[in-house]
C-alpha cells in the first residue's frame, strides 16, 4: 500500500521547534557548551570504601582491576579560565585525566588544582585557547519538591546526554564509606554511571547541584550535590 510521505514545511518545522512543550530544548542549547566528558584512566583499586557500596551507590567506580582502563565521569565549567567542576570519586586515584570539550576537537589533558575527598568534589584545570562559557550557578536552598530539573552528563561514554525529571525530595541525608552527604537532592531524573560530576540544571538552565550518586538498581534514584553546599569551597575559582 503506498503511503505519502509527510514533510512539515520549513516554517512549520520551525514553528514546532520553538513550541511551548519544547522549552527543555532551548535549555539544553543553553547549557551544552559547557558540560565536559571526562575520561581518566585507574592507577590502583579504590580504596576509600568497600566494593559492596562502591557497586551500589557508585557504579561508575565498579571496576575491573586486572589492567588499567578507561573510566567515565563528567564535569561543567566554572571560570572561563578553564577550571571545571566534578566529583572527587570521579578522578579518584587516576594516571591521568582527559576531558572533552563541546566545540573542540581534541581532548584537553587536566589536572586537578584541588579536591576535597570528604565532600566528594574536585576542581580541574585545562589550558585552552580561548576562554569557555561557565555555567551559572544558582540557588538550591529556593528549589521546591515537583520543580522541573535537567541532568547532563557523559553515561557509559555517550557525551551530552540529557535526562529530565522532578526534584523528588530535598534534605535526604546518606553516608556512604567515610562520606557524609548531609542534604542531598533527590531526582528521578535518570543518573547513570558516568553521568557523575555533572550539572543538575534548573528549567533556566542554572546549576542547582552535582550529580554524584545512585542507589544501584534502584527505578529512577539520584541524588545530587546542592549548589549551596558547593560555593563556599570553590568560591576562589569563581572570581
Amino acid at each position: 500500500m503506498y503511503q505519502r510521505k509527510i514533510r512539515l514545511p520549513r516554517s512549520d518545522a520551525q514553528t514546532a521547534s520553538v513550541h511551548p512543550a519544547n522549552v527543555f530544548v532551548s535549555v539544553v542549547r543553553h547549557v551544552k557548551n559547557s558540560v565536559v566528558s571526562i575520561v581518566t584512566k585507574e592507577k590502583s583499586k579504590p580504596s576509600f570504601m568497600n566494593e559492596e557500596i562502591l557497586s551500589l551507590l557508585f557504579p561508575d567506580l565498579s571496576r575491573s582491576h586486572e589492567q588499567p582502563a578507561n573510566q567515565f565521569g563528567s564535569g561543567f565549567i566554572i571560570h572561563p579560565n578553564g577550571y571545571i567542576l566534578t566529583n572527587e570519586h570521579v578522578i579518584h586515584d587516576s594516571s591521568s585525566i582527559l576531558v572533552k570539550v563541546e566545540g573542540f576537537r581534541s581532548p584537553f589533558p587536566a589536572a586537578p588544582v584541588w579536591t576535597n575527598e570528604h565532600h566528594d568534589l574536585a576542581v580541574l584545570k585545562i589550558n585552552t585557547s580561548r576562554s569557555l562559557k561557565p555555567l551559572k550557578l544558582g540557588t538550591s536552598s529556593s528549589t521546591q519538591v515537583g520543580e522541573w530539573v535537567l541532568a547532563v552528563g557523559n553515561p557509559f561514554g555517550m557525551e551530552q546526554t540529557v535526562t529530565v525529571g522532578v526534584i523528588s525530595g530535598k534534605n535526604r541525608p546518606l553516608r556512604v564509606g567515610n562520606r557524609f552527604y548531609n542534604k542531598v537532592i533527590q531526582t528521578d531524573a535518570a543518573i547513570n554511571p558516568g553521568s557523575s560530576g555533572g550539572p543538575l540544571v534548573n528549567i533556566l538552565g542554572e546549576v542547582i547541584g552535582i550529580n554524584t550518586l545512585i542507589i544501584y538498581p534502584s527505578q529512577s534514584m539520584g541524588f545530587a550535590i546542592p549548589i549551596e553546599d558547593i560555593k563556599p569551597l570553590i568560591a576562589r575559582f569563581l572570581r
